[in-house]
């Protein structure tokens, strides 16, 4: 590691760091230890292992479809940890068909500040030394997943921008986006289209100001997107993705028989910047949007 101006230990090359600049998305590879994979694996097995499928009603996830639109139990998981279940894992009255650690599609929102092992990971000096050569002054992270793309099961992402989801004015959400297996082609490995962060969009993922409809609603079309320009994005275990908020990503169907688990949260400046009231996700008495660090500007 080299040493910036202020001597944090710097942890992207100029290389690196110039990749995401030009391209609003770059792979670090073995920025995870091997111990830090595995305390999030087993700390992950372990919450699966203890949830009640009964108490906690199974919501399934999909970004093809609206179900979380419809679930006040999505609404509600911004300071918790929940658990949602793949479409294909649930029978037509909604019981398991699978066993339950063949049946999530993710664990969120909260797991980066309630779970001490991911707790660890999430504010390591690591993290803020890559926070603080991104640029930002007062970062905080505002949500956090578990992503397991089960085997034949694993759903579809459709192309997105992260900013729609959770907006801020100026923009600066960045995804930190951490892989606990090795990510291929045939596992659903992401695909982003360079360069696209540089086109921004005025969709959002809100709260429903009309009391009488879905919670949660899109408040415009989807975006157009040029598939012949995305690039994939396979990766070894240990790997950190950084995504520019901006920039359009997607993942496709895990159609093969290994897994496909990461974990991600994102991260939002703070200062100067104001979070979109109108975001599906805001921050709670019980669980303020939680400092990285503070800086003086």
């Amino acid at each position: 590691m080299g040493l910036m101006k202020d001597q944090t230990p710097s942890v992207l090359s100029a290389e690196q760091l110039q990749k995401f600049q030009n391209e609003g998305s770059v792979a670090i590879p073995n920025f995870l230890t091997e111990e830090e994979v595995e305390s999030l694996q087993s700390a992950c097995y372990k919450l699966v292992d203890e949830m009640n499928p009964q108490v906690h009603t199974p919501t399934s996830f999909s970004t093809v479809g609206q179900e979380q639109a419809k679930s006040r139990y999505f609404l509600d998981s911004g300071d918790k940890v929940r658990f949602f279940f793949e479409a294909e894992a649930l029978d037509e009255e909604g019981n398991l068909k699978v066993e339950k650690h063949g049946a999530l599609n993710k664990i969120g929102h909260a797991l980066h500040w309630l779970v001490p092992e991911f707790r660890s990971v999430s504010f390591s000096d690591k993290m803020k030394a890559t926070a603080r050569q991104l640029g930002f002054i007062s970062p905080a992270v505002v949500q956090s997943m578990y992503i397991f793309k089960q085997p034949g099961i694993g759903g579809e992402v459709l192309p997105h921008k992260d900013c729609t989801f959770l907006s801020t004015k100026p923009q600066s959400c960045i995804g930190f986006w951490f892989a606990l297996e090795d990510v291929t082609l045939e596992n659903g490995c992401l695909w982003y289209s360079p360069g696209s962060h540089r086109t921004p969009t005025e969709r959002r993922f809100i709260r429903n100001p009309d009391k009488n409809g879905d919670l949660l609603i899109f408040n415009g079309p989807s975006d157009q997107h040029d598939e012949s320009k995305y690039l994939p994005l396979p990766v070894s275990k240990g790997t950190l993705v950084l995504i520019n908020g901006q920039v359009d990503h997607k993942s496709a169907k895990n159609t093969s028989s290994k897994s496909r688990h990461i974990y991600t949260f994102h991260v939002i400046e703070r200062h100067n910047t104001a979070w979109d009231p109108r975001n599906w996700l805001q921050p709670t008495p019980e669980m303020p949007f939680t400092g990285l660090y503070e800086n003086s500007p």
